[in-house]
């Protein structure tokens, strides 16, 4: 019976979840969205929304005991990208994978869209309480994106593959990140805002989930469902998303004295789709956009039949 109302409740938070991502999808096919008004919409979001969000919720949510008991968390996903790298290196030589796809496959295989998707599904199946370990992946998964797995995008790209690191700390320390740094200091230093400047941060962080799902919808509008293929490229990348991430952090983390929301967090956290942000970079330095729009879309699809199922296996007794 508790693995039913779990499977359930998770069913529920998933739908609602899938009716707004409906709600950008239909709306695209319909022409409400130019490529311009999309773009737009994703600035909204990471630039506006997502900070004054991670401001509001930090302050509400977070005491300066549990900001510094939770912060030591970062190890887990910063290890579990890391192993998943070198793993990606054997699953690429076992599917012959082809060697202008290796650098975005190796990426895509690691990293999780931790924000557009990874936000809103924690918090529509676990509440606010969520958040401090939303943000604790999301913090470890932006760093190595913008880092290792840009890198790795560029090999595959016309040009050769260099590290800049003025553009590489711009994109680390985005408006969300800024947003997190900016809440935790305020937590630390226990200063208290304007009632009304609270407000506004809660009114404005408030579009966060409604608009990350609308870009979704639009996005999978924009690729094409039709687009979505199933061989050796594809296939290796939702083993890596679906078998390989969250079975590596569930085995590393049974054994941890940790908060259990954390451990439930990290392994879903780890088990979201592609990040949105590959298919930009690859347009960007030359590889191949269009495998990566295709991955985005398939895994992003995918992941809402894969999520009430490890939401039962982590509320299981296995995971405590």
């Amino acid at each position: 019976m508790q693995v039913l109302q779990t499977f359930l409740h998770s069913i529920q938070g998933v739908m609602t979840i899938i009716i707004m991502i409906a709600v950008g999808y239909l709306l695209a096919r319909w022409g409400w969205f130019s490529e311009d008004s999309t773009k737009l919409v994703a600035r909204l979001v990471t630039q506006i929304a997502l900070p004054a969000y991670m401001i509001a919720t930090i302050t509400k949510q977070f005491t300066a005991q549990k900001l510094l008991d939770t912060l030591p968390g970062l190890r887990f996903p910063v290890l579990n990208m890391a192993i998943l790298f070198g793993i990606s290196f054997g699953v690429m030589r076992a599917l012959n994978i082809k060697k202008s796809h290796r650098g975005l496959f190796s990426s895509m295989f690691f990293n999780s869209n931790t924000v557009f998707i990874g936000l809103p599904v924690n918090e529509a199946l676990f509440g606010s309480s969520a958040l401090p370990y939303v943000l604790v992946y999301y913090m470890a998964n932006t760093t190595i994106f913008w880092t290792i797995g840009v890198y790795l995008i560029q090999r595959d790209g016309v040009g050769a593959a260099k590290f800049d690191l003025k553009q590489t700390l711009k994109k680390i320390f985005s408006p969300p990140l800024l947003g997190f740094m900016i809440g935790v200091l305020i937590v630390l230093w226990q200063i208290k805002l304007p009632s009304f400047l609270m407000d506004d941060f809660s009114y404005i962080g408030g579009l966060t989930v409604p608009l990350s799902m609308l870009f979704i919808g639009i996005s999978m509008a924009n690729a094409g469902l039709s687009s979505m293929r199933f061989d050796r490229d594809s296939i290796g990348i939702l083993l890596g998303r679906f078998i390989f991430a969250p079975v590596l952090m569930t085995l590393m983390l049974i054994p941890m004295s940790i908060p259990v929301e954390m451990k439930q967090v990290f392994i879903l956290q780890s088990a979201m789709p592609v990040m949105t942000n590959a298919p930009v970079v690859s347009k960007l330095y030359g590889a191949d956009a269009d495998y990566a729009a295709v991955m985005v879309t398939e895994t992003t699809l995918l992941s809402l039949i894969v999520i009430p199922i490890l939401m039962v296996v982590v509320q299981s007794n296995l995971i405590s």
